[in-house]
């Protein structure tokens, strides 16, 4: 009897509120992100914040887990283990195409696109001391790639195999999570971190302040090559003055940082989760730093690889982003 009463005052409330019972069901959802000291978990925070404050509205509770970073995330995408995650764009496309990493996996046609974020930069931050002023001053230098499935590691990979470069070109190779890498290199572990991340980063203002760590240029004919015969990459820098110590424009190339999703999750789910976040889009801004340029054509528009979510693609076209 009890139950009954329930499920008919939950089927009035829904009706009064203008939901689906989908979305009353399916009630909690995890954004897979990625480091702490990165871009991805406060984004996802971020995320998760605008959503949960309009959880009377829509019934969604939204929590976010730190992860290994993209590949580790569209991992667990396929298996189920996340609801969404936060991906660079070029391994949203190696996923979904199955190509690439995923090239055993095979194509994830069923994972789709929310919303792009902020750019993210291929990132080289060097101990002052280290006697590296480019990309190919690594070779014989101790590195850190990165941890195993984050996307920085991946991206890193790539470079190396377009450079003939392995593991042995380096005196020492280190696989530190985001988390560990700074002070890694401020303690002389290492005299050169790899990230790919949104700007201004955690990892390297506290790598800048504490050991005067310093940007280096991520430019050369292979870097060109690389960006010439991808559409996902970039080339971009970052603005002199952000950290202490690097005055100067730095120039890279980058990806972008996405919000992704699978048909598992109901279009209700989705739809809200963009309604949250688009229709607070200056609070958003706000969170962080990295999300100040953020607009909602450059958010529907860029970097996105797989279909939208239908439930995204509905809001879009509601407001009309899309047609």
């Amino acid at each position: 009897m009890v139950y009954r009463v329930l499920c008919r005052c939950i089927g009035v409330l829904a009706l009064c509120w203008g939901l689906s019972l989908t979305v009353l069901a399916e009630s909690f959802v995890t954004i897979a992100t990625g480091g702490v000291t990165g871009v991805y978990y406060p984004a996802g925070g971020a995320i998760c914040r605008l959503v949960n404050r309009d959880r009377v509205d829509h019934g969604i509770r939204c929590a976010v887990r730190t992860t290994g970073g993209s590949v580790y995330n569209l991992s667990g995408l396929r298996t189920g283990e996340f609801d969404l995650a936060i991906v660079q764009s070029d391994w949203q496309y190696h996923a979904f195409e199955g190509s690439d990493v995923f090239s055993a996996a095979g194509p994830h046609h069923e994972l789709r696109s929310v919303f792009s974020l902020h750019p993210e930069l291929f990132t080289l931050l060097v101990r002052d001391d280290a006697q590296i002023s480019s990309l190919n001053d690594l070779v014989g230098k101790r590195v850190n790639i990165g941890n195993k499935g984050s996307g920085q590691r991946a991206t890193m990979e790539r470079l190396m195999l377009l450079k003939g470069w392995d593991t042995t070109s380096f005196a020492e190779v280190f696989e530190l999570g985001a988390a560990e890498q700074a002070s890694a290199l401020c303690d002389g572990k290492i005299d050169a971190m790899i990230y790919v991340v949104g700007h201004p980063s955690g990892s390297v203002q506290e790598a800048t302040i504490i050991c005067d760590a310093k940007l280096v240029d991520v430019k050369d004919a292979d870097v060109d090559d690389l960006v010439s015969r991808h559409s996902y990459y970039r080339q971009a820098y970052i603005p002199g003055g952000l950290y202490r110590g690097n005055g100067l424009d730095v120039v890279s190339f980058g990806v972008a940082a996405t919000l992704v999703t699978t048909t598992n999750v109901s279009d209700d789910v989705i739809y809200a989760m963009v309604k949250s976040v688009f229709e607070s889009l200056t609070a958003f801004r706000r969170l962080h730093p990295a999300f100040a340029i953020l607009t909602k054509e450059a958010m529907v528009n860029e970097a996105l690889s797989a279909p939208f979510h239908s439930g995204a693609e509905r809001y879009y076209k509601e407001v009309g982003l899309i047609e």
